[in-house]
């Protein structure tokens, strides 16, 4: 059995790792799961997500709707740095990543959002990604 949230973020961290134009930006070890402001900049955080379950489908499978927020972490150049990161994972995820025991029905980038930090020498960006899954057990 898959957890829908889980799947998608290795999902997005494994295409994100791969797309040169981001780790020209972003060191892989800091594309990873997380909720907060990272010690390591910049960086990509994937924290936990929403899942909303739509039942199933044929064949016994399974069919859920996953949203995930990314957060793009910078401090040199601050928001221009991580609107630079933000591009190049807009840019990777135009096309659906790979799905590892599961397949996509829908994937998109919804928005992407550009919060002030209280700190204005960080840059922070977030991402928001939602995605239609399907999987059997």
């Amino acid at each position: 059995m898959i957890e829908p949230t889980l799947a998608l973020q290795t999902a997005i961290r494994t295409a994100l790792v791969s797309a040169p134009a981001v780790v020209a930006l972003v060191d892989p070890s800091n594309i990873r799961s997380g909720s907060s402001r990272p010690e390591n900049l910049p960086a990509i955080m994937i924290p936990n997500g929403t899942t909303v379950m739509h039942g199933r489908a044929a064949n016994g499978q399974y069919v859920a709707g996953v949203f995930l927020d990314l957060h793009v972490w910078a401090v040199e150049d601050g928001l221009d740095r991580a609107k630079a990161i933000g591009a190049a994972v807009a840019q990777t995820l135009i096309d659906w990543p790979d799905g590892v025991g599961f397949a996509f029905d829908d994937f998109k980038h919804t928005r992407t959002v550009w919060p002030r930090d209280p700190d204005p020498a960080y840059g922070h960006g977030v991402l928001s990604v939602e995605a239609v899954i399907r999987w059997s057990i």
